[in-house]
């Protein structure tokens, strides 16, 4: 098993940063399965979606709503990944959960969320 720890979520004020780290824990061979990790959101009635993905090897997708704003990393040494928000809009305003997918059976690990809150 994989575990996630989300940190990071908070109030910012519209305009304004905040990062987002996820950290990856588990055995050595189940971290060594996953490659590509990422950040999904979901807002109150709404569906959850991607924010932005990572590949082991550095390839980056994001959301077209969050291009231009919002950076993805990844420390494969360290297991994390991380959320740059900036220029942060009430409408970034959601439940972020990070996700790691493993390659060989396509199972997806879950953290448990960390809410981010962007006032007007």
């Amino acid at each position: 098993q994989v575990q996630l720890v989300e940190s990071g979520g908070g109030l910012v004020q519209a305009g304004g940063s905040l990062t987002l780290s996820c950290a990856a824990s588990g055995s050595i061979a189940r971290l060594n399965a996953i490659n590509a990790m990422g950040w999904y959101r979901q807002a109150p009635g709404k569906q959850r979606e991607l924010v932005a993905v990572i590949t082991r090897g550095g390839s980056t997708n994001y959301a077209d709503s969050v291009k231009g704003r919002f950076t993805i990393s990844r420390d494969n040494a360290k297991n994390t990944v991380y959320l740059q928000m900036n220029s942060l809009k009430p409408e970034d305003t959601a439940t972020y959960y990070c996700n790691a997918n493993n390659r060989w059976t396509d199972y997806n690990y879950w953290g448990q969320g960390t809410q981010v809150t962007v006032s007007s």
